[in-house]
């Protein structure tokens, strides 16, 4: 007998992963903020140009969209008693 149930592709290890993705990506973006100041005269290249801005942010964001894509191109397992004949 054929199962006639809907199949979704997303499963809720799918969004689970997805929103682990988003997490990432927002600290990124927010560790990436801030190094302005309100004087335009003054210039603090240790606030601007540090590690954490420029090495940390970016490589978060990447591994954000790396983990968000796994989540949206990752296959449902199949179950042992559903069948795929038609």
């Amino acid at each position: 007998m054929e199962n006639n149930k809907p199949h979704f592709a997303f499963q809720p290890q799918n969004y689970r992963l997805l929103l682990i993705g988003l997490g990432i990506n927002v600290l990124g973006f927010i560790l990436m903020i801030g190094g302005g100041t309100d004087n335009p005269a003054e210039f603090n290249g240790d606030e601007l140009f540090s590690p954490v801005r420029i090495t940390l942010a970016p490589f978060l964001i990447v591994s954000g969209y790396v983990v968000m894509i796994y989540s949206i191109m990752r296959r449902p397992k199949k179950t042992s008693g559903s069948s795929t004949k038609e």
